[in-house]
C-alpha cells in the first residue's frame, strides 16, 4: 500500500526531546516501512527515517531560532500533500484540522487522527462544520466530548519492540516524565514522594506558556530534599531514567487524551501510580502494570504496593497492548476500509434525481 504519513513540524520525527505526537508517528511510519508498504513522511528535514522523507522546512520549528510562522510553513507542506495526493492509496494526517478544507475538496481517502485533548468548545464547531472527515481516536475517553464525530477506529499507542530495555529489578526513586504544567501536576507528584518517603527525580521540559507555573509553583518545591530535577531528555536518555525507577507517578489533573510516558515505563517493568483522568483506566491494569487512584492518601498507598507488582507480568502485558506492530496493523486496518468505501462508491449506481 502506498501512504503518505503527515506530521507537525514543530518537532522532528522522532523529536530529539520532547514530543509525544511526533513520537508516535515515527514509530507507526517504521513499523509500516518495516511491514513492506511504501511510505512517505511529510515532516521536518532533520527527521530521521526508512521512509521517503518530504520535508519543507529543514529543521524543526520548535527548536530552531528562526522558525519563522508556523501556519505558514504548515501550510505550504499541506499544499505539497495534496499536489501529489494522487500518488497515494492514503493519506493519513497528524496535524489536528488545517488539512479539512482541503481534503473536503480533493476527495483522496484522508485519514486524521486526533492527539489531543477535545473538551475545547470550538473544536465542535469546526467538527461538525467538516462532519465527514474520517477521524481516529488514541482513546475512548479521548473521543466522548465529539461523540457524534465520524470515528473509524480506536488505536491505542504502540512502541517498536526492544525500543526499552526490561529492568527487572525495581530502583529506589519515584519517576516523573513530561511538561512541567498546571495539568501535569508535578507539584502532586513532588508531594506523593514527599508523603511516601521516597526520592523523585522528574525529567520535564518547562514551554514558555508554563513558565510562570513553574517559577511560582515548581521551582521552590526543588529546593526540597530527595527532590531532582534533571530538566528535558531524549529517548535514549528515558530508557535508563524509567529503567531504574522504583515507580512512574502519573498524578494528571486534565482529560489525557492517552498518556504515552505510562507505556514507555511499562516496556521497562516499571509498575505506573496515576490519577483517574481522561484515558488512565483504559492503559492501566489495575494491579498487573500499576494502580489507579484518586487522591493523594490512596497514591501514597499505591506507591508503597508498587514493590509488590511482578514486573516481568507488567512488560509482558505491555507486549500484548502496546506494540507498535499492533498499532500499525490497526491503522491499516482502517486504511483499508477508507480504500474499500471509496471503491464501493465509485461502483454504485447513480442516485436519480426524484
Amino acid at each position: 500500500m502506498k501512504i503518505a504519513q503527515v506530521a507537525p513540524l514543530i518537532e522532528s520525527v522522532p523529536p530529539k526531546l520532547y514530543g509525544g505526537s511526533e513520537r508516535v508517528v515515527s514509530y507507526l511510519t517504521e513499523e509500516l516501512v518495516r511491514q513492506g508498504h511504501e511510505v512517505t513522511l511529510y515532516a521536518s528535514g532533520d527527521s530521521v527515517t526508512r521512509a521517503r522523507l518530504r520535508p519543507t522546512v529543514a529543521r524543526a520549528l520548535r527548536l530552531n531560532p528562526q522558525r519563522g510562522d508556523p501556519l505558514i510553513h504548515h501550510l505550504i507542506m499541506l499544499e505539497d500533500v495534496f499536489q501529489n495526493a494522487n500518488d497515494y492509496d492514503v493519506i493519513h494526517f497528524h496535524l489536528d484540522l488545517l488539512q479539512y478544507p482541503l481534503a473536503r475538496r480533493h476527495g483522496h481517502p484522508c485519514l486524521t487522527t486526533l492527539h489531543g485533548r477535545l473538551d475545547i468548545p470550538d473544536l465542535e464547531l469546526i467538527h461538525r462544520t467538516y462532519r465527514e472527515m474520517p477521524l481516529v481516536s488514541i482513546s475512548e475517553s479521548q473521543r466522548r466530548p465529539l461523540g457524534w464525530a465520524n470515528w473509524k477506529a480506536t488505536v491505542y499507542h504502540g512502541l517498536p519492540a526492544g525500543l526499552y530495555d526490561f529492568q527487572p529489578t525495581p530502583g529506589q526513586y519515584l519517576a516523573f516524565v513530561g511538561r512541567i504544567s498546571p495539568e501535569k501536576r508535578p507539584d502532586r507528584a513532588i508531594e506523593i514522594a514527599r508523603r511516601a518517603g521516597m526520592p523523585i527525580k522528574l525529567a520535564a521540559k518547562v514551554d514558555a506558556v508554563d513558565r510562570e507555573y513553574f517559577e511560582t509553583r515548581v521551582k521552590p518545591l526543588l529546593k526540597a530534599p530527595g527532590v531532582e530535577f534533571v530538566g528535558e531528555i531524549g529517548e535514549a536518555a528515558k530508557n535508563t531514567f524509567l529503567g531504574n525507577a522504583y515507580a512512574l507517578l502519573f498524578p494528571i489533573d486534565w482529560p489525557e487524551p492517552f498518556g504515552l510516558t505510562m507505556i514507555e515505563a511499562m516496556a521497562c517493568g516499571t509498575p505506573v501510580v496515576a490519577y483517574d483522568c481522561g484515558a488512565v483506566r483504559e492503559v492501566v491494569d489495575e494491579g498487573v502494570t500499576g494502580y489507579v487512584v484518586d487522591n493523594l492518601d490512596a497514591a501514597v498507598v499505591a506507591v508503597e504496593r508498587a514493590g509488590v507488582i511482578d514486573r516481568s507480568a507488567c512488560h509482558a502485558r505491555f507486549e500484548q497492548r502496546f506494540s507498535a506492530a499492533r498499532m500499525a496493523n490497526n491503522y491499516l486496518d482502517v486504511y483499508r476500509r477508507l480504500l474499500h468505501g471509496r471503491t464501493s462508491a465509485s461502483l454504485a449506481p447513480p442516485q436519480l434525481a426524484s
